[in-house]
């Protein structure tokens, strides 16, 4: 029988090409690997509350994508992707030299966890997918004005020096300016969020992530593209998704839920609705970390 987590919690630093990928590892040095992917514009402290709830016998690094949290910034002049991020990935692994791990992921985490998958599908045993369907199809008529509309934000930014000045906040700013642009997080978790969210300077905090990471993906993919991406996925793969959370958020997304879970359903993937929001899995760890355990025991630790 597992027992929740007591171990002492580790601070990761992954040298990359631009600077360095920052994280956190809980568990046993030559524990079961487990790599865990924050959302978009969340860090590494969206898994604080449950890995403790979770399997000891796993090893959880717990990673800052790119531009957020500790993590360095991309170059300048450089864009932020899903491709990109599924990138970061390998290097991570490559440098924990791990052959072949377990991926949990939340959000955006999800979408470049699942694409890892379908990349890699030799390197990925078990995918668990929080509050997200795995990928973000985008309608063939649409995509390349999204790629424009990617691009002229950032050729913008770069022009406008006033936009690259961070505002300074006070501790208890950041927090009303975070729960103002993320309404669901809890007190608690909006601290849980902001110890790495936020990064001192004279007079106050600033936010630590990019500000480049709000405009749109330059690198957009069709329905098609994705349903053959998650066909490619050979690890178990477990999906939870919460009754309030980002099923319902977008119209324009949701056309597209019936076709991916019938793509994980016809693979035989295991499929859950929790009550909750986005954050569920941070905000009530106790409502998701019975199935994510159950997942992590009977499909990599059994």
């Amino acid at each position: 029988m597992s027992t929740v987590m007591t171990q002492t919690v580790s601070e990761l630093t992954v040298p990359v090409p631009w600077g360095d990928v920052r994280g956190k590892v809980w568990g046993p040095d030559h524990g079961r690997p487990v790599l865990c992917l924050h959302g978009w514009a969340d860090n590494c402290g969206t898994f604080n509350t449950l890995i403790p709830l979770l399997p000891k016998e796993c090893k959880y690094v717990v990673v800052d994508l790119a531009g957020h949290g500790l993590s360095s910034h991309r170059p300048p002049g450089a864009f932020y992707s899903i491709p990109d991020f599924v990138a970061d990935v390998r290097r991570v692994a490559e440098t924990l030299q791990w052959k072949k791990f377990s991926i949990i992921g939340h959000s955006m985490g999800g979408h470049v966890g699942a694409m890892f998958s379908a990349l890699f599908p030799e390197m990925v045993d078990a995918l668990i997918l929080l509050d997200s369907y795995g990928f973000l199809p985008t309608d063939l008529e649409k995509i390349s004005k999204s790629m424009r509309q990617g691009i002229d934000d950032t050729l913008q930014f770069e022009k406008d020096t006033e936009e690259k000045k961070q505002k300074v906040y006070t501790q208890e700013k950041a927090a009303e300016r975070l729960l103002s642009a993320t309404p669901d997080l809890s007190e608690q978790s909006v601290q849980n969020l902001l110890e790495r969210g936020v990064v001192e300077v004279d007079g106050g905090v600033v936010f630590s992530r990019d500000m480049r990471v709000h405009f749109r993906h330059i690198l957009r993919f069709s329905l098609e593209q994705c349903l053959e991406m998650l066909s490619m996925i050979q690890a178990c793969v477990l999906l939870i998704l919460a009754d309030k959370g980002f099923g319902g958020s977008s119209p324009e997304q949701g056309k597209f839920v019936p076709m991916l879970l019938r793509g994980y359903h016809h693979r035989n993937h295991t499929v859950v609705t929790v009550s909750g929001d986005h954050h569920v899995h941070l905000n009530r760890p106790e409502v998701v970390a019975p199935f994510v355990s159950d997942f992590l025991l009977t499909k990599v630790l059994s």
